[in-house]
């Protein structure tokens, strides 16, 4: 009988053992790399990088302009790889509310490639993809039955399922690709999981396999790293370390990425520049805007050494394009030739023209921006015939030494390309400097606080700012009270800030006042400071965090705590920072302010009043003014019982919404409010009504505070009663 018992036990103990089995098996991958190699003829090689997806099971239209437009760009490009650099699916409803993952748009995607490898005449296994964020919405743990990449993406058919990809091209030199899948292990739904997340294990293996090939190549090689997320989208491992002193240190040419997607901008681009006592090192980061609405592709070339690309809009079919691989553009693009380093120039033009039909003629120009763009030289360029494969390069012959200039954008070029129908197609003219100088343009605001600020550094300063603040407002305001509230000389300084014209008012002195009077109330200020103390340490709310029927999850300021993975923040987790940020900024601050206005008006009203009856101007058929809300002459019970239901209404309508200054602070309050209730129902439809509305911080206490606030600040019917002996 007992062994009967026991096999059920075993098995049910084995299952509740496999998300902490899952959770472990991808802290052990956090090291694992695939390696691939591939033979390239010659020196120059090219590839062709594609991002942000977002196959959907609502718009079709996405992998339908795959397999119609990027297929034949593919066979007239002929890369050496194609670089699918994550979110590949969108994993979103319709109204783009909450996140799921669809196997339909996985299996979408497949077909998608299929199709690609057929009508681009590629062979998939040069075909490398990762995840993004979106791939990884609601997935509980790698290898759950929601996780769809390990089924449907290239990686995993090739078997090259590793959170790195090593991607070696080998010729007369070396050319080293490194993949980086720095999304969540597991998956919290939208809109948190907006970060790359890379571990101390990872960072240290990325580090490792960039040195290894450094130190293990017989001829000169070049490294180019791809992820998903930018540098300013990455945060920190736990052990403080980031990629950007790696990729320095091992010297990297470029970061490719995507994740931000064209709408920002369509170059966002970045000089990182690495400086200490032993070294200094640079390398670029280049975001490409994404396929979902842009139909955004790039064609990156290395010619010994040295990076550059040109990007296209697919909205029509592939046509005629120019890629000049050397000498790159002075703005944007890596100069890393040691010759140029040491004083000897390259004397040579090439480029590489990617078209399906037959290309006649190639010339280059050079134009002097010193004297009017004129042409200082023109220069056919011959077409560089190989035995083994075809090779869409051309090249010329120059004095480079004719080009030295102060100036790194003083001497600009431009192609010219002839096809066998006549057609003519001219490149981007554009600055180069044959001495490798830089002339970094400079770049708009938008563009800088998107991809040069690192943001998990700015969350953490926004949200200590706003703590910080939150606690001074509470706090310093409170002691003052405090000190001065029986003083008698408070009083009449209070009395002389009312008293005093708008236009005379010291604004200091008014603010001191109002915050002072507004924290007057212990009972509201008990709760609010409560209230702040309870968001900075304990759950806001409860929710499914990680699929639509999973396991309940708690989010704290910190971050997401997901009980059966182990997972959870202690440091204050960016990935969060879309919910924290408009809630702390947009609904805490603004319920602590409005009411104290709410207890300042009505200390206001109560003074202007008493002063009023003091003079002896009190007009009691003056009912447009605020002092009018403090006159005798309510109806008594017994009359109020006598009005009509409709008076009863009209009577206690007014006694609450009282002057205008309280109409306008009630209104600023139903504004918060109804902030407030647009951020709850977002995150209900994210992760579950009914976790989300049970959660009181979120969704009750703003709006009960606010509630009591303006009840407990009501005229009172009897105004020889101080509203201070009310409300404390």
């Amino acid at each position: 009988m007992a062994s009967k018992l026991w096999r059920p036990l075993r098995i049910l103990f084995l299952l509740l053992l496999l998300p902490l089995s899952a959770s472990c098996t991808a802290a052990e991958d956090d090291a694992a790399v695939a390696r691939s190699s591939f033979h390239m003829d010659g020196d120059v090689a090219w590839v062709v990088q594609v991002s942000d997806l977002h196959i959907s099971a609502y718009h079709p239209d996405r992998a339908d302009d795959l397999v119609r437009l990027l297929g034949p760009a593919l066979r007239a490009i002929r890369p050496h790889l194609l670089i699918v650099s994550g979110d590949i699916t969108d994993a979103k409803n319709r109204k783009k509310t909450t996140s799921r993952q669809d196997e339909d748009e996985w299996i979408t995607y497949k077909k998608t490639i299929d199709a690609i490898v057929g009508k681009g005449c590629i062979d998939k296994r040069r075909i490398f993809d990762i995840r993004g964020n979106h791939d990884t919405y609601g997935v509980p743990y790698r290898g759950s039955k929601l996780d769809f990449f390990s089924t449907y993406s290239v990686s995993s058919q090739l078997d090259r399922l590793r959170t790195i990809n090593s991607i070696l091209l080998q010729g007369d030199r070396s050319y080293l690709f490194l993949g980086i899948d720095d999304t969540m292990s597991v998956g919290i739904r939208y809109p948190s999981n907006l970060f790359g997340n890379p571990t101390d294990k990872r960072i240290e293996a990325v580090n490792s396999e960039l040195q290894y090939w450094t130190s293990h190549s017989n001829v000169p090689i070049t490294k180019v790293v791809f992820g998903h997320f930018p540098m300013s989208f990455t945060s920190s491992s736990k052990g403080g370390q980031r990629y950007e002193s790696v990729f320095a240190r091992q010297s990297i040419s470029a970061y490719l990425c995507g994740h931000l997607h064209a709408k920002f901008s369509k170059e966002l681009w970045r000089y990182h520049q690495m400086k200490t006592e032993e070294l200094s090192s640079s390398f670029w980061e280049w975001e490409l805007g994404d396929w979902k609405e842009s139909r955004l592709m790039r064609i990156l070339a290395i010619d010994r050494g040295t990076v550059s690309f040109v990007d296209h809009e697919l909205k029509q079919p592939f046509e005629t394009s120019i890629l000049i691989t050397y000498p790159t553009d002075s703005r944007n693009m890596n100069i890393l030739e040691l010759e140029s380093k040491k004083g000897s120039l390259r004397n040579d033009i090439n480029v590489l023209v990617f078209s399906e039909e037959l290309i006649l003629n190639v010339s280059a120009r050079v134009f002097d921006s010193h004297n009017e763009f004129k042409i200082v030289e023109e220069m056919p360029l011959q077409h560089v015939s190989s035995s083994s494969v075809y090779k869409p390069l051309f090249h010329a012959k120059w004095n480079a030494e004719s080009y030295r200039s102060p100036s790194p954008t003083r001497y600009w070029l431009q192609v010219f390309v002839l096809d066998s129908h006549g057609k003519k197609t001219l490149s981007e003219r554009r600055p180069f400097s044959v001495e490798g100088k830089m002339a970094i343009p400079h770049r708009p605001w938008l563009n800088r606080l998107m991809f040069e600020v690192e943001w998990e550094a700015m969350y953490k300063v926004l949200l200590c700012s706003n703590l910080a603040f939150t606690l001074i407002l509470l706090f310093i305001p409170k002691m003052l009270y405090h000190v001065f509230k029986r003083s008698s000389s408070y009083q009449r300084w209070a009395l002389s800030i009312i008293a005093s014209p708008v236009q005379q008012r010291n604004t200091c002195f008014w603010l001191v006042w109002f915050l002072m009077e507004g924290s007057s109330s212990k009972m509201l200020w008990f709760s609010l400071t409560l209230y702040v103390f309870w968001i900075s340490q304990m759950p806001w709310f409860w929710g499914h965090a990680t699929s639509e029927n999973g396991e309940i999850a708690q989010m704290y300021l910190s971050g997401w705590s997901i009980p059966s993975s182990g997972m959870s923040w202690t440091n204050y987790n960016p990935d969060v920072m879309v919910i924290t940020l408009p809630f702390l900024y947009l609904v805490v601050i603004p319920v602590v302010v409005l009411a104290y206005g709410l207890f300042a008006e009505r200390s206001a009203a109560y003074l202007r009043h008493h002063r009023t009856r003091a003079e002896g101007r009190v007009n009691p058929a003056d009912t447009t003014s605020e002092s009018a809300s403090f006159l005798p002459g309510s109806p008594d019970p017994v009359s109020l019982m006598k009005l009509s239901y409709k008076n009863k209404i009209k009577f206690m309508s007014s006694k609450f919404c009282g002057g205008w200054t309280r109409r306008i602070i009630l209104l600023a309050c139903l504004i918060t409010a109804a902030i407030h209730l647009k951020l709850s129902s977002m995150l209900m439809s994210a992760y579950g009504s009914t976790p989300v509305v049970l959660s009181p911080p979120l969704t009750w206490m703003p709006l009960l505070l606010l509630s009591v606030a303006a009840y407990c600040t009501m005229p009172p019917v009897d105004y020889s009663i101080e509203p201070r002996t009310v409300h404390s």
